[in-house]
């Protein structure tokens, strides 16, 4: 079973392999895929490059480029979960790749190829994340803030109590 990093990761590899297919990135992604499924054996990455050079004339061809690559992103997330499942190490190169990718494809494919981050907060903590912008906050003191909770006492005489 894949951790929730590796999935995510298995779905950026498949969104920005299609966001390359038909784009002069497309060369590299095809390469930098076939060098990844060749851990499986080079029987298995001959029939890659045949699907991959068999997918890229379905984007080709398509009337709506954006869907067909929306309908082929699905089959290489599970492509790549399956490799990375089998193959942990590829970690390393597959992150390397999207990154590569993500930076040579053309503006309207980079929107395919998102950066996935998993932040975690714990124990009262505040975590703020910004990808490609700013997290600009402030904080006011709370009136509240430095005073202690009433005591008993004060809490019954408190406005709204039923005696």
């Amino acid at each position: 079973m894949l951790t929730e990093a590796l999935a995510a990761l298995a779905a950026n590899g498949g969104a920005a392999l299609v966001a390359a297919m038909a784009t002069d990135a497309w060369q590299a992604a095809r390469d930098g895929m076939a060098r990844l499924f060749g851990r499986q054996g080079s029987q298995r990455q001959a029939a890659i490059e045949t699907q991959l050079d068999s997918n890229v004339v379905l984007v080709e061809r398509a009337g709506d480029p954006a869907q067909a690559r929306q309908g082929l992103v699905p089959l290489w997330q599970m492509e790549l979960m399956q490799l990375l499942a089998e193959h942990p190490e590829a970690e390393a190169e597959l992150r390397k790749l999207v990154a590569d990718l993500r930076d040579a494809l053309p503006r309207a494919q980079q929107q395919w190829v998102q950066v996935v981050l998993t932040t975690i907060a714990r124990d009262n903590s505040r975590q703020f994340t910004a990808v490609w912008g700013n997290v600009i906050y402030h904080e006011s003191p709370s009136s509240a803030a430095g005073r202690q909770p009433p005591s008993p006492a004060e809490a019954d005489d408190s406005p709204g109590t039923v005696r």
